[in-house]
Order: structure tokens, then sequence, then C-alpha cells
């Protein structure tokens, strides 16, 4: 199986989970099978709140993580808290998630890069290469490190949400979605 990683980075709020979205539907359309989870945000009242997350094999939500309003907590960063049931939870998900066609991480933050908790196992299936093409979300301030571990995936930078329709289709057209094994 030819693997592929493509590293989806950008700003908060750029359209990173929406461009993601876009392709695992190509994907599916093309007849791949899709695996790995998808965080989109949780908004209300026009104001992100939390953080949803997606088993992209089953369909299956549930929260990840709200507002760090100053709690410390062991699954915890300045931004947010982390539901600990919830991250075991997106672990099972990653540990069964190959051999697959498309694997999506949304997202690899500095719980994995830099302190080895959260989805370690999706740290462990990437190096592992058991897909066809692997989407991985990173901040930009964990671009450097993502790139010395995968030294051959492809950087895709999404600036705006404006920038996602067309991004969506040169990539989509850059996809080999009907390579074989």
């Amino acid at each position: 199986m030819k693997a592929e990683i493509w590293i989806i980075t950008g700003t908060r709020g750029a359209g990173k989970t929406t461009l993601c979205r876009r392709l695992v539907n190509a994907a599916r359309q093309a007849g791949w099978q899709v695996s790995g989870l998808l965080s989109p945000a949780l908004v209300e009242d026009g104001v992100k709140t939390g953080i949803l997350v997606e088993d992209l094999r089953t369909g299956e939500q549930r929260r990840l993580a709200a507002v760090n309003h100053g709690q410390s907590a062991q699954l915890a960063t300045t931004g947010w808290v982390f539901d600990p049931v919830n991250m075991v939870w997106g672990q099972t998900v990653f540990e069964s998630a190959c051999p697959t066609d498309l694997l999506m991480v949304d997202e690899l933050g500095p719980l994995e890069m830099m302190r080895g908790q959260g989805w370690t196992a999706a740290l462990q299936a990437l190096d592992e290469g058991q897909f066809k093409l692997a989407l991985v979300i990173i901040r930009p301030e964990l671009l450097e490190k993502a790139q010395s571990r995968w030294q051959a995936a492809r950087v895709v930078l999404v600036d705006n949400v404006q920038q996602v329709e067309a991004l969506s289709r040169e990539l989509e057209a850059a996809a080999d979605w009907h390579m074989t094994d």
C-alpha cells in the first residue's frame, strides 16, 4: 500500500476541518474506505465553546473538549480541557483505524506532539503507513516537528475559509482516488 501523508495546517478558524470534511466526502464518493476522527467545532451563539469528535467509520459523535477557563487538568492545554473518557475512546478508534484507504487525524496538537499524551495511537498509525492517504491537521506552531517526523509529507496551508472550496478542488484533482494497492 502506497502511504502518502498530507499535513493540513493553518490558523484557528481558517477552515482546516471544513477542507478535510470535503476531502473525506470525495474519497467516500470514489469508494474509498475512510477511518479516523474528524473534530468539528461546537459553536453556541456564534462562539466556539467546545470541540466534538466524530468516528468516520461509524458516524458516532462525542464531546471531546470544552473551553479551558483556567482549570488545571491532566488532559488540558491553555485553550481546552479534554474529556478523558472520550480521549480514550478516540485512542481505540485509531487503534483499529488501519489498514484503510483514507486515514483522517483531526488533529494532533501539543498533547500528542509535545507531551506523549492524547491520541498516541494516531501517531503510531501514521508511522506504520497502512493507508493510501492520510490527512493530518497540525497547528502551525507544531508544523516543524511534524515535518521532521514525516519528512515526505505534503504540507497544505489553509489561509482562510474563503479559500477552502478552491483548495478542495485542487486537492481532489491531486488525489488519485482510483489508485490501487
